[in-house]
């Protein structure tokens, strides 16, 4: 079997996690954008469609550094993709795959929603009222990052639980 093509088949289900989140997450920024100029969208319980730009980081933090968020953003994508060469497993996969592709949607934001590198507002229009604003992008960073710890953890049991496996090297 070719090695190359088994690495090209283990970065397949990520690279398609990652595209289905993008376009989902672009998808959306762009019937928000179009559909909430003027008002908001009550949908059920305290859960409304509202537009907001969000040029700063989680919780509206960090107003105006916008590029330093995105550099930092990429730095990350590179890292966990270059970990996925370590790591191997269906949930490690998913995890980065799901926070690179909310990683991207939000850099795209960045990058094409306003003038000047790196200095666009992210589209946040999912609102609970009693909740940070967000979108599509960050729930797969939120949901991604909850499975990587997820992972993490069972890999961490599964580890020392070999390792508390007596050895059966002595003879009868």
């Amino acid at each position: 079997m070719n090695p190359s093509g088994g690495t090209r088949l283990a970065w397949a289900p990520v690279a398609l996690i990652v595209a289905v989140v993008v376009i989902l997450d672009q998808l959306t920024k762009h019937w928000a954008v179009n559909a909430l100029v003027d008002r908001d969208v009550d949908v059920v319980w305290t859960l409304r469609f509202h537009l907001s730009f969000n040029t700063g980081m989680a919780f509206s933090r960090g107003q105006s550094l916008g590029p330093i968020i995105g550099v930092v953003s990429l730095v990350v994508v590179v890292v966990l993709l270059m970990s996925l060469r370590r790591q191997r497993g269906r949930l490690t996969s998913i995890a980065v795959g799901l926070i690179v592709g909310g990683a991207i949607g939000n850099v795209i934001d960045r990058l094409f929603r306003q003038s000047g590198w790196l200095r666009g507002g992210v589209v946040d229009f999912i609102d609970f009222q009693w909740f940070p604003i967000f979108n599509v992008a960050d729930m797969g960073v939120t949901i991604g990052g909850a499975i990587l710890v997820l992972a993490s953890w069972l890999a961490s049991r599964a580890e020392h639980a070999l390792d508390d496996v007596p050895s059966r090297s002595g003879t009868a």
